[in-house]
């Protein structure tokens, strides 16, 4: 197997950089012929190499976009389509649902062999060769080298990820529940598992993104807390008044429309309405100031009227009687059409487990956070933590397909970025900072939007705190 510092080398020996992507793909395809061919088709220019750079790599998307509606249309996450609780009935369904179709996008990658049929013959002892299977535990051995148990629907088996081999990397950032692929060898014993290179379900490098053919403008908010004492009324009047002479013609908002009641212990404090029926009427009567012409898409949060548990109903229709009749109630998530846009609309409860389990992720990088999301293609990979999930048949919170545009909310912190095409959006929120945020020294980024040219996907962050 090639190693990757031995491929970065080859390109330095020739005076060029090389994208990590790039590095990986010849690593997937273990053919050293294949760098002598990148580097005699790059243009004399090139400074780094990247997927581009790939003979035979072309940017690739599907066509398939419009069914019904060509403005706006619910691909996923309509009303009453999240279903109920049935206990643990549907468990195995889900993460079996879960390992099948995560595990399919790996093969597409890599040829993946049983767990059972490795264990079982001696044969592939010291050969090379490849498993696939869902995290079960991670943990970190004396010597500072990294086990991860992974399991497929045959068997299990424990993969050794040292501490001195690049793939390392990959493996301090294992998280359980998330579906992988290994290729290494079996030890002689047939205990443990030597790994030596890691796929992830990942976004191909050859993905385009979908772009509109008609003019639209899109604005992305989240976490508008009303009812709260800390919600800022001055800026959210002055961004009405600028959405209503803006060129949009949609607006998303990702969940948190209200603060809630007994959402926290000594809420009751911090409300300025105590009434959740009054929260959601002051909130339609809010949204009732925009132009009918802008088409409102939201989604709830772990804040609003629902259960906590994801995926999350609509906001009953009881709590939604001063909505404008422009508005639009989707599920958390959704994945909705915006003029054949896909933008996968999630709240982001997730994040707080994904800070927890990767090293270096805070609050302050929730676009690095939306990158994680996206190379497991799991909303909420880690199951059974702060983020409560209602397992059902099949795994709603599954990437799949892919969108243009991923749209979280949740912490507060504006957060932008863009990974293999996919644009990642987090707009803050329209509360200043709260008691619990301020003795957990964390700074939110109120009053902002981040509108999005759908003929370009380019971002443009306008704000609305007092000059």
């Amino acid at each position: 197997m090639l190693d990757a510092q031995q491929i970065t080398l080859r390109f330095l020996d020739t005076r060029l950089q090389v994208h990590p992507d790039v590095v990986r793909y010849i690593q997937e395809r273990d053919n050293l012929d294949l760098i002598d061919r990148i580097i005699a088709s790059v243009p004399d220019d090139t400074i780094v190499v990247s997927p581009k750079h790939i003979p035979g790599i072309n940017a690739t998307r599907d066509g398939m976009r419009f069914l019904t509606d060509p403005t706006v249309e619910i691909i996923s996450g309509c009303p009453g389509t999240s279903g109920s609780i049935n206990g643990t009935a549907d468990y195995l369904h889900y993460f079996r649902d879960r390992y099948t179709r995560l595990g399919a996008m790996i093969r597409g990658r890599c040829s993946g062999m049983p767990i059972e049929g490795l264990l079982r013959s001696s044969r592939y002892r010291q050969e090379e060769s490849t498993v696939i299977g869902m995290v079960v535990e991670v943990k970190t051995t004396t010597n500072g080298h990294r086990i991860a148990e992974i399991e497929d629907t045959t068997g299990n088996i424990s993969v050794l990820f040292r501490k001195d081999r690049p793939i390392f990397a990959d493996a301090e950032r294992l998280i359980p529940d998330e579906v992988i692929g290994v290729k290494g060898k079996l030890s002689n014993d047939g205990r443990l598992f030597f790994a030596e290179l890691m796929f992830r379900p990942d976004i191909r490098i050859d993905n385009k993104p979908f772009m509109s053919e008609t003019p639209g403008k899109a604005v992305f908010i989240s976490d508008v807390h009303v009812g709260s004492n800390t919600f800022l009324t001055d800026c959210w009047n002055h961004f009405i008044d600028w959405l209503s002479e803006s060129d949009a013609s949609y607006l998303l908002i990702a969940g948190d429309l209200v603060d809630g009641i007994g959402v926290f212990p000594g809420q009751e404090q911090e409300l300025t309405i105590k009434n959740i029926y009054e929260q959601y009427d002051a909130f339609g009567e809010m949204i009732s100031a925009i132009p009918r012409r802008i088409k409102i898409i939201m989604a709830p949060g772990n804040h609003d009227v629902v259960r906590g548990a994801e995926p999350q109903p609509v906001i009953p229709a009881q709590f939604t009687k001063k909505f404008p009749e422009n508005c639009m109630l989707v599920e958390n998530p959704a994945l909705v059409n915006l003029q054949g846009v896909r933008v996968l609309m999630y709240h982001g409860r997730s994040i707080d487990d994904m800070i927890g389990l990767i090293p270096g992720g805070s609050y302050e990088q929730s676009g690095k956070m939306m990158e994680e999301m996206l190379q497991r293609r799991h909303l909420a990979p880690a199951y059974g933590r702060r983020t409560p999930i209602a397992a059902g048949k099949v795994d709603r919170l599954i990437i799949d397909p892919l969108p243009e545009i991923l749209h979280t909310g949740h912490v507060h912190i504006r957060g932008l970025t863009l990974y293999r095409g996919v644009l990642g959006i987090n707009a803050g929120t329209w509360q200043s900072q709260t008691a619990f945020q301020k003795q957990m020294n964390v700074n939110p980024t109120p009053a902002q939007a981040i509108m999005v040219d759908l003929q370009t996907l380019a971002p443009e962050t306008f704000s609305f705190l007092p000059a």
